[in-house]
Formats: C-alpha cells, sequence, structure tokens
C-alpha cells in the first residue's frame, strides 16, 4: 500500500466485516514528538487471544473470502520501518484496538494519503454503522460523529446525495484547516 489511508481503510473494512456497529478513527500527527499515529477501535465480535498473537501472520486471516491476509502484516511492516510498531487488542464478543504509530518526519514513512476522499468512501458505503472520526495536526483537530449528523438529520440516510455532497465539503474543509500555517506543509 503506497498511502497510510490505504491502511486505516483496510482496518476500518476489517472492523465492518467484524460486524461493529460503532468505529472509532484517531488520526494524530505531532511534529513535535515527531510521530503519526492512529487508533481504530471498534465494537465488533473480537478476536481470540490466540488469534490475536497469530494476526500479524499474511497466511491468517479471519475472513472465510480469502486464505491470506495482508492488511495487517504491511502495515506493522511499514511502522517499523520508520521507527514505530503496531498494537493490537482485542476482547471476543466486545471489540477489538489497533494503535499504528510512525516516525513523522522518518524517510521512509509512507504518505498519509487523501483521509477526507477515505472517510468519505466509508461514510457512504456504510449506512448502518456508526464513524467517529477524529484527526489533530499539533495543537489544531476536528471530529466528526455520524451518531451526531444521523440525529440532526432526522432519518435521512448518509447516502443521500446533499449529505454526501455536505458531507465531502466538511472533510475537505476541516482537512484542509488542520494544515493551514503546518511547518511540514501538508500531510
Amino acid at each position: 500500500m503506497k498511502e497510510l489511508s490505504l491502511h486505516i481503510l483496510d482496518i476500518l473494512q476489517n472492523s465492518i466485516v467484524a460486524e461493529a456497529s460503532l468505529v472509532e478513527l484517531t488520526l494524530i500527527e505531532d511534529t513535535d514528538k515527531d510521530l503519526l499515529s492512529f487508533t481504530v477501535k471498534d465494537n465488533g465480535k473480537g478476536m481470540t487471544e490466540e488469534l490475536v498473537r497469530r494476526v500479524i501472520d499474511p497466511f491468517v486471516t479471519g475472513r472465510t473470502t480469502r486464505k491470506v491476509g495482508l492488511g495487517i502484516p504491511l502495515l506493522k511492516m511499514a511502522a517499523e520501518h520508520t521507527g514505530g510498531g503496531i498494537a493490537l487488542s482485542s476482547v471476543l464478543g466486545e471489540g477489538t484496538t489497533i494503535t499504528a504509530r510512525f516516525g513523522y518526519s522518518h524517510i521512509d514513512r509512507q504518505p498519509l494519503g487523501n483521509m477526507a476522499e477515505t472517510m468519505l468512501g466509508v461514510l457512504s458505503s456504510y449506512d448502518k454503522v456508526d464513524f467517529v472520526y477524529l484527526h489533530r495536526v499539533n495543537e489544531k483537530e476536528y471530529t466528526l460523529d455520524t451518531r451526531q449528523v444521523k440525529e440532526i438529520l432526522g432519518g435521512v440516510s448518509l447516502q443521500n446525495p446533499d449529505v454526501l455532497l455536505w458531507l465531502s465539503e466538511f472533510l475537505r474543509e476541516n482537512e484542509a484547516a488542520l494544515y493551514e500555517n503546518h511547518p511540514e506543509g501538508e500531510k
């Protein structure tokens, strides 16, 4: 995967396959600490302790549609190449949390990619799942919580074209605001 946003998308999709109804993504870029990290926490079906230990193996997957799972091993390798790593915890029947840490300025860190497009794709595809997305760049941050959006919409689907247009503008504008006057430039 060429961009971290694709790793994030893969982990979000894992949460959806695990039947999560709530998925929380926290993305933090801290240039002072030279750290880029993200955490995905879900309330899906979780994994056994044995599967958690084995899941970094590319030949282990919880999916029935294929026999290999490269997402987490590739994420682990990408993080380790920048001096970072991953942490994975899960409780069967309660959910899973994965955190990936990267050296922000490391030459081998993949670019973040377009998080606004990544999140819009997820939000437009999974109307039955709630997402909480927090993105922080140094001291600036914003949050999108689909539970709040759905409450305001009063039953109108997130897949409604007008809602998708609003979500797209909201994500793009807030992502752009995070990088205004950013010393490293965008991403």
